[in-house]
């Protein structure tokens, strides 16, 4: 059973900076489409961003260049760097690996 362990959520102030980590447990992780998403308090499900087994990425449209997503397939890892957090991040961002396979979440909360 393929497995993803997220790591590096926390609570940082606006302004601040955090990276989210996403290991996979299988070795044709290098073929997948990887991405995260995240679900505010009462909120659907939302794309973050996805990057194809090329190093292509997407972004959701609220990330206006303060994201940045990378894999490393010999670490069979993803990393999201996130900057200049704002309160409106607030949320449990889940690992996704393409089609049907997420992690447990990991909570990000921005606040002063």
């Amino acid at each position: 059973q393929v497995q993803l362990v997220e790591s590096g959520g926390g609570l940082v102030q606006p302004g601040g900076s955090l990276r989210l980590s996403c290991t996979a447990s299988i070795s044709i992780f290098r073929l997948k489409i990887m991405g995260w998403y995240r679900q505010a308090a009462g909120k659907q499900r939302e794309l973050v961003a996805t990057i194809t087994p090329a190093g292509t990425t997407k972004y959701g449209a609220f990330v206006k260049g303060r994201f940045t997503l990378s894999r490393d397939n010999g670490k069979k890892t993803i990393e999201l760097q996130m900057n200049s957090l704002q309160p409106g991040d607030t949320a449990i961002y889940f690992c996704y690996m393409n089609p049907d396979v997420w992690g447990q979440g990991t909570q990000v909360t921005v606040s002063a």
